[in-house]
């Protein structure tokens, strides 16, 4: 770290882009050798104290000389990343990461050549390949025509101020693209190697290589809060920033706050380097992760059902005005990001009147005034509300089943229990029936006259049908 701070800080005075810069690759070393010290610490702990992900990235014994150097001069992503950890590495060389998991079916494992283990991956490298170069020729184009020299330049002021947000909001669209060119080229390579593979998927069967996924350009500019806006921005970055800062400067026990936030980006704007613009952003940033958990806490329940699982009909001017405002807070935030240098950061600033700077401050102070407190109370009635109403509608559900219950019930007595011995022909309800108790009481008759000794006259068709009559009560 402090090697690269060295080298930071010449680049910095320097300020001779055609010169060879090495802090990219010293950035990228720094994530492998600070999350390898890490899982080599928590392989000396007692598993009762590790989290899950923890346990799955201990190392418990250190690897060879040769694994480590392979580890940490892997050439795919040695000058631009994405960084992973020693485990994932240790599985690709060991192969364990392409067998099946148990119970799969063997006719979904993935196509191979020959004996080779690792799935065939040259489709999809290539496509990641073709994709960063069309977002590297765009980032050439797109940069001509939004530029540091056109923000900070008199034309600038020209324009009104929403288009001077827009301006900004395409700058940073401009220099994201740069990035997200890189990035897929890296990120292609490590899945030629194999080193992307991430199963298959059990739904559809395909084969998943992106383990290594470092952005997500769709996710970024369609982002409508902050969470999503920096967690489909250099993905690995941000797990190891959180994984080896955010938890582990939280004490056991308790969830991360303002505190943890905010000395994640200030270590993520040293490692950066000391450029002022980087400081700037990323305090900035810390700021709005906080008034963006608050909004989402206690301003985004309205509009969902009580329940939290359905949005109402008011949701979607929520997620409208979300976006925009995250869309101009982050294209404020970032701009220093881009310009560098604190005389030129602050002038652009100044010209869209610093207002993300006065919405964070007057949503902090919002949120630090009696306002919460009252949003939280109107937020808890509105739930008792509807709690009560959904237990007076289950109430009278449950009573309409009862009442249904009671009326088949009712309807059945009165069915076993009434009288139609007429129908339509005049023949009774049930002929069959009554016809079978007739006779088996005339055979029981003649059966106990015979156990009486008495003589017993077997009676005709006619005698029959007039006892059957008489029994019936009607004629047949």
């Amino acid at each position: 770290m402090g090697h690269m701070s060295i080298n930071h800080i010449y680049r910095q005075f320097a300020n001779a882009p055609d010169k060879v810069d090495i802090t990219g690759a010293q950035m990228v070393l720094i994530m492998k050798l600070t999350g390898f010290c890490w899982n080599v610490y928590d392989g000396r702990l007692r598993q009762e104290d590790l989290a899950d992900f923890q346990k799955e990235r201990a190392l418990p014994q250190l690897p060879s000389l040769m694994d480590f150097a392979g580890y940490v001069l892997f050439f795919p992503s040695l000058f631009a990343g994405p960084s992973f950890d020693f485990v994932d590495y240790r599985r690709w060389i060991e192969t364990t990461m392409f067998e099946l998991p148990p119970g799969t079916d063997p006719k979904s494992a993935p196509r191979t050549r020959k004996q080779r283990k690792i799935p065939r991956s040259g489709t999809p490298a290539t496509m990641k390949a073709v994709v960063g170069l069309i977002w590297i020729f765009l980032f050439l184009k797109f940069s001509a025509w939004y530029n540091t020299d056109l923000v900070i330049g008199s034309d600038y002021m020209k324009y009104g101020f929403l288009r001077r947000i827009w301006i900004l909001e395409m700058l940073g669209f401009s220099t994201r693209m740069k990035y997200y060119g890189v990035w897929y080229l890296t990120e292609g390579a490590c899945i030629l190697t194999g080193l992307g593979y991430k199963g298959v998927d059990p739904k559809s069967g395909r084969v998943q290589w992106n383990r290594l996924e470092n952005v997500n350009p769709w996710g970024i500019e369609t982002a409508q809060n902050t969470r999503a806006y920096l967690e489909n921005w250099n993905k690995n970055t941000n797990n190891w920033l959180r994984n080896y800062m955010y938890l582990r400067v939280t004490p056991k026990g308790k969830k991360p706050g303002f505190r943890a936030s905010l000395a994640t980006f200030a270590t993520s704007a040293f490692w950066h380097g000391f450029y002022p613009g980087y400081y700037l952003s990323f305090v900035l940033a810390a700021f709005l992760q906080t008034v963006a958990k608050n909004f989402r806490r206690h301003v985004r329940p309205f509009f969902l059902t009580p329940d939290g699982q359905r949005p109402t009909k008011y949701k979607i001017y929520y997620d409208i005005l979300s976006y925009l405002m995250t869309q101009a807070a982050f294209c404020f935030t970032t701009a220093p990001f881009v310009l560098l240098t604190l005389p030129s950061s602050l002038l652009v600033w100044s010209r869209v009147y610093y207002y993300a700077v006065v919405g964070t401050a007057a949503s902090m102070a919002f949120f630090a005034s009696p306002a919460k407190p009252w949003l939280i109370k109107k937020l808890n009635a509105r739930n008792r509300v509807a709690k009560a109403e959904q237990q007076q509608r289950q109430q009278a559900q449950q009573q309409q089943q009862q009442q249904q219950q009671q009326h088949q019930r009712q309807t059945l007595s009165r069915e076993s229990t009434m009288e139609d011995p007429i129908m339509g022909g005049g023949l009774p309800s049930d002929p069959g029936q009554e016809l079978n108790d007739a006779m088996r009481e005339i055979k029981e008759e003649v059966e106990a006259r015979r156990q009486r000794g008495a003589s017993v006259n077997v009676p005709t068709g006619t005698d029959m049908k007039a006892a059957v009559e008489d029994k019936l009560g009607r004629k047949l």
